[in-house]
């Protein structure tokens, strides 16, 4: 099953956004080849895309491994 998903995070200022989304980059890189992940600063906003063929199960967990690592992202900021 083909499958999308969008987050998108507000911070308080770009400098902010633009440290999550660098914290992000190396998660963007190592997925397996059936997901396409990107991760991009605007503005004060981090928005990431995700795609995928599979099972939703899968695309579950690699939502909660991109908020996991947001959250410890924004911890260390």
């Amino acid at each position: 099953m083909r499958m999308r998903a969008k987050i998108v995070c507000a911070y308080e200022s770009n400098s902010i956004s633009r440290a999550i989304a660098v914290a992000l980059g190396p998660d963007n890189i190592q997925v397996p080849k059936s997901i396409r992940v990107i991760t991009l600063a605007q503005g004060r906003q981090v928005t990431t895309e995700m795609k995928m063929d599979g099972r939703i199960e899968t695309l579950l967990a690699t939502l909660e491994d991109l908020l996991s690592c947001t959250s410890t992202a924004e911890s260390v900021l």
